[in-house]
């Protein structure tokens, strides 16, 4: 456990550390969030550049105390590249099309380097299912693209991403521990403790936002060591593992593709329709409404772990309550805001 301990360590201090460091430097190239009327929380301009300090925490941990294998290798480059992606995004504001294509093309980095869904646990039996090239890659590829965007989507509120990362990393982490992966083990230790570090300047009122070089970076290693580590597990449904434990964001922007679908509205367009949103429209302040979804999110993970250790019946028990109590939840805050809506219309 002495490796795990000071990788945990070294990427608190150096995201603790390099937080301020990323404050200047956002002040000093521009890379500011500004305020505006349609989707943003916050009233004055705030500094983006929170990711550097993550990716820095993450990287240089990773470094330390993982051997240099292919693997090591294409998930350092591929969070590299989306941290560069995201850097220029938080500049320059990228277009939606160039994210996609920078995304696509470190998720391939991600492939070629051996990270990539080959096979599953079979479900309704014992052994593997193999996935032929033509499944396993884009498999692979809408997998990491789509949780790199979830992570991206759920970063609303101050504090909001960076807490649900310490959980689903930490959910992963004990996960991996538990089928054996050392490698992504160490991984998910490591981030937990760069987005830990990086929180006390994020919580509520921010000083810093961790921007799309934070969210995506985030979201993309999610996505690898959830692959590597809980995708192929022993668990019966282990397929379902990284979903919980990634809960938030992912039914989050379901949700919300859902809601733009029934609306008639471009599943891309921008919205104030989130969960985090919503808890806002109810009166709830900035911290509460982030301590509620570290709830949620803390409750899923729980069933994450409980299901890589139980047997088919069980798994597929805590999968199903796991989602309908999402779907209740989900389905009381829209009942309270068509109740609000319809009092103010009175």
């Amino acid at each position: 456990m002495k490796v795990y301990l000071l990788s945990f360590i070294v990427a608190f201090i150096v995201s603790l550390i390099a937080t301020p460091i990323a404050k200047k430097l956002a002040f000093a190239i521009g890379a500011i969030d500004i305020p505006d009327e349609e989707r943003r929380i916050h009233t004055k301009p705030i500094p983006r550049l929170g990711g550097l300090a993550i990716f820095s925490g993450t990287i240089i941990s990773i470094l330390l105390f993982l051997p240099k294998t292919s693997e090591t290798i294409g998930i350092v480059l591929g969070a590299t590249i989306i941290a560069v992606l995201g850097l220029f995004d938080d500049k320059y504001s990228l277009s939606a099309k160039i994210k996609l294509l920078g995304q696509v093309v470190a998720a391939v980095v991600l492939i070629i380097s051996g990270v990539r869904i080959d096979w599953l646990s079979n479900p309704l039996g014992d052994g593997m299912i193999y996935l032929k090239s033509w499944v396993a890659i884009p498999l692979t590829l809408f997998w990491v693209v789509g949780i790199t965007n979830t992570m991206n989507l759920i970063d609303g509120l101050d504090g909001l991403a960076a807490g649900i990362a310490v959980i689903s990393s930490g959910s992963l982490f004990i996960v991996s521990l538990l089928n054996g992966r050392f490698a992504t083990a160490v991984i998910s230790i490591a981030i937990a403790g760069a987005a830990l570090g990086f929180l006390p300047y994020n919580f509520n009122p921010a000083k810093i936002f961790m921007g799309d070089t934070g969210s995506m970076f985030l979201g993309f290693v999610l996505a690898a060591i959830s692959i590597q580590g809980a995708v192929k597990s022993a668990a019966a449904i282990a397929i379902a593992v990284p979903i919980l434990a990634l809960g938030v964001p992912i039914f989050d922007t379901a949700f919300a593709i859902i809601r733009r679908l029934i609306n008639g509205k471009p599943i891309m367009e921008a919205d104030k329709g989130h969960l985090h949103h919503r808890l806002l429209e109810k009166g709830l302040t900035q911290k509460q409404a982030v301590l509620i979804m570290y709830g949620v999110s803390l409750l899923l993970g729980i069933s994450a772990i409980l299901i890589s250790f139980s047997s088919e019946l069980k798994g597929l028990i805590i999968l199903l309550i796991s989602i309908l109590l999402v779907m209740w939840g989900a389905d009381k805050l829209e009942l309270l805001e068509r109740q609000k809506k319809g009092t103010q219309a009175r």
